[in-house]
Order: C-alpha cells, then structure tokens, then sequence
C-alpha cells in the first residue's frame, strides 16, 4: 500500500492520506521521549509520505500538542490535514507531584472533562495555542464514552451536555471554517448508535474494536454508519502493542498484559502471515483499509526508526492467500472485507 495515496474521511470532504501519524505516543505514553526524538519521528512520516496527523491535549496533558504543532511548523499548511480533540480543556496543577499516569512525563496538567459549548470553545483556543496554529482541520470529541465515565448519571450528563450546548460551539467553529471535518472517538463496542441519534458527525475515530483480533463492530455498528455515509479512522491498529510485535513478554494488547488465549490467538495468526514472508504488523497495519469506508490508519510512535518500520511494512505487498488463510482457520472472520 502507498502511504501517501488519499481517501476521503467520511461526509467532510477532507482528504487524507491512508497512513496518518497518531501522536500519544511521543506524548509520552508509557515511555520519556526526548523532544529531538518526538521531532523526528514526525518528519521521518513527512518523508514517507505521511500528510495527516492526529493529536489531543489529553496525550501528554498538552505535550504532544505541543510537539506536534513545532514539528509541523517547517512544512506548508496547505499540504497536511490536522486533528485534535473536544471534551477536555487543561488546568495548571500547582503541585507537580500528582499521578500522571498513563503519561510518563507531559505537562503539570490536571484534565477537565466538559462537553458544554464554553468547554468546546476553551478547548478549541488552548488546542490553538499550544499548536501555534490559527486553525485546525478535524475536531474530534473525545472519550465520551463508559471507559472513562462509567454507564450511569455521569455518561448520561455528558452527553447531555453535548446535545443540549456543545454542539453549537462545534457547529460555529464547522461554519466559521475553523474546522472541516467533524468525528468522536470510539474505544469499544455500543456507542456509536448514541452518538448518531444525537449529532451529525462525518467519521468515528476507532481505536482498537476494529483491528486483526477483533471486527465484531461490523454485526452493527459499521453497517449503520455506511449507511449514512460515515467514515472510520483506526487507531492503535497494533491492538496497543501485541500486533507490532507479536506475543512477547511485555507486550500489551488493550492497554493491558494479554491473557494466555490472547497470545495463543496472536501468535498463530503471526505463524501464518510470516509462512508467506509477511510481517504480522504489516498485516495487522493493512488490514483496516480493506473496508472502504475506512480512510486511515493511524498508529503511534516515538521515535523516527518506528515511523519509518510502520512505513515500510504498510508497503508491504500481502498475498490474498494470507487472508484467505486466516479466514479458513477461523481467525479473521468470513465477512470482513481486506485489502485487495
């Protein structure tokens, strides 16, 4: 696949290239990255073709906003698509000595979830300036969803907030130009029908229920958004670490140690992708784009030799036998579209 060829995101009309840089990582998530390092893995995707990167004042509280926005300073605006996030706007700490996790270092932060039209315009002016930008391209309203907030009263306030208040800001900021293209952030399985009831969105960025593991997000929740000419962008295409590696000590799946089942599962599709000369990430990284309604993918990095891995195994070449393969072993599910 060529990292630099284009797809349309959903209803906005904005183009992005099909492999995007995703900016938790560099926002030092589990990991210190020094800030040179941050710097070159975003222009080592600029030399692979990469024009589309995503970031949020969540990773890093503010850090990789920061970083993100230098990083990019150097190159025309006109030539890469931009997205951050809504919903949570940053208030100094005055003690440095608080829990930062999952973030090792970032900024003295403390988060305020606010889904109210003053909580999106606060959020869209600090996104401003800490990118250095008077625009950006993409909103995307983030984790408004059970993970963080439960399933009770406090969800159901959130969205309300949205509803009732914060979709006027988005609708100002989508109408006054100051952003082109509107999504909300997926972690799991149930919401995305919530979200359609309630506001007109152009794409879901999905991270981790629609990757090589696990594609039961296509019984509904897919279908109803094709419907309506909804697009998708995959994050932690990785599954957060295992499908990069394969299972190994250390590797994660979900954000958190995989069971045995997990790793038994993993490394049998990996046997059979590399019986065909393919890395497991190469496939785990492709295979998204096989539905076409997905207009990127969009894993983390931080450092330019991981850029530059990501790259070269998105070109490369996979055998339709590889998927047909996992497929019959009952590894991939029989309607899931693939590349090619």
């Amino acid at each position: 696949m060529d990292p630099s060829a284009t797809r349309v995101l959903g209803t906005s009309g904005v183009a992005v290239t099909q492999l995007g840089l995703g900016g938790a990582s560099y926002g030092e998530l589990f990991h210190r990255v020094p800030e040179q390092d941050a710097f070159a893995a975003i222009q080592a995707a600029w030399d692979g073709g990469v024009r589309y990167f995503d970031t949020a004042p969540w990773y890093g509280r503010g850090l990789s906003e920061l970083r993100t926005g230098a990083g990019l300073r150097p190159h025309p605006r006109d030539e890469y698509v931009l997205s951050t996030k809504v919903g949570r706007w940053l208030r100094a700490r005055p003690d440095a000595g608080f829990d930062r996790s999952p973030w090792l270092g970032g900024g003295d932060f403390e988060v305020v979830f606010d889904y109210t039209y003053d909580g999106i315009m606060r959020a869209y002016e600090q996104s401003q300036l800490r990118l250095g930008l008077p625009r950006y391209d993409v909103a995307v309203i983030h984790d408004l969803d059970d993970m963080y907030h439960g399933a009770g009263a406090r969800l159901d306030g959130y969205f309300a907030q949205l509803a009732t208040s914060g979709w006027r800001a988005i609708t100002e900021l989508r109408t006054a130009g100051l952003v082109r293209g509107v999504g909300a952030g997926i972690n799991g399985l149930g919401l995305i029908p919530r979200f359609l009831d309630l506001v007109d969105l152009d794409f879901f960025l999905i991270a981790m229920p629609y990757t090589l593991l696990n594609q039961a997000i296509l019984d509904d929740e897919f279908p109803a958004c094709v419907a309506r000419g909804i697009g998708f962008v995959i994050g932690a295409p990785y599954q957060s670490g295992i499908l990069a590696t394969g299972p190994r000590p250390g590797a994660n799946a979900d954000y958190a140690p995989p069971s045995e089942e997990l790793n038994q599962r993993v490394g049998r599709i990996q046997a059979i992708c590399e019986s065909y000369g393919v890395p497991l990430a190469a496939a785990a990284l492709q295979f998204p784009l096989g539905h076409p309604s997905v207009a990127a993918v969009i894993p983390g990095a931080r450092s330019a030799a991981q850029v530059e891995r990501n790259i070269e195994v998105f070109r490369t070449p996979i055998p339709a036998d590889v998927w047909a393969e996992l497929k019959h072993e009952g590894l991939l599910r029989s309607d899931a579209p693939v590349p090619g």
